[in-house]
């Protein structure tokens, strides 16, 4: 075990700002193994599984009795 690198590592957590920790935090305890929602969103925009749906019509309409 490399107990310097451990304790060199605690102290630079403890210099830093309240900011830089939250997001030190975030970053090590946050499980990005599975991708953000962002990510998903920019899959789905830019990939082409969706493309048939640009040859859909449009089966509702503000005219067709339903409320939106």
């Amino acid at each position: 075990m490399n107990t310097k690198l451990v304790e060199s590592l605690l102290q630079v957590i403890l210099s830093i700002s309240d900011e830089e920790r939250s997001l030190l935090e975030e970053k090590l305890f946050f499980d990005s193994s599975e991708p953000s929602t962002r990510d998903l969103m920019l899959l789905a925009q830019t990939g082409e599984t969706f493309n048939f749906l640009e040859n859909e019509p449009d089966i509702y309409s503000l005219d067709d009795g339903e409320p939106i």
